[in-house]
């Protein structure tokens, strides 16, 4: 995997967002689904347990691809995960 760099917005979103690196780090790694944001962007989803609020939730990375890296621009998550994944939660 490319190497990951952080704006200061990602990383003043996860401390105010309450989300852990390692799991957008697992999210840019191994997406649930991507989504393309022209020009240049991507929405990467993945599904994972939310530790602090003990449910289900939806971490979505917003990145940028380089040849050398991918570069997080935002990140947050949500609870809506059949509306952002366009189909019904199993």
């Amino acid at each position: 995997m490319k190497p990951l760099r952080w704006t200061p917005h990602a990383l003043e979103a996860l401390a105010a967002r309450d989300i852990e690196r390692a799991e957008v780090e697992q999210t840019v790694a191994d997406p649930e689904r991507s989504v393309m944001d022209p020009p240049r962007r991507a929405v990467l989803m993945r599904r994972y347990v939310d530790a602090r609020l003990g449910c289900q939730m939806l971490l979505r990375v917003v990145v940028e691809e380089t040849p050398e890296e991918w570069v997080v621009v935002t990140v947050y998550k949500t609870s809506q995960t059949a509306k952002y994944l366009g189909r019904a939660e199993p």
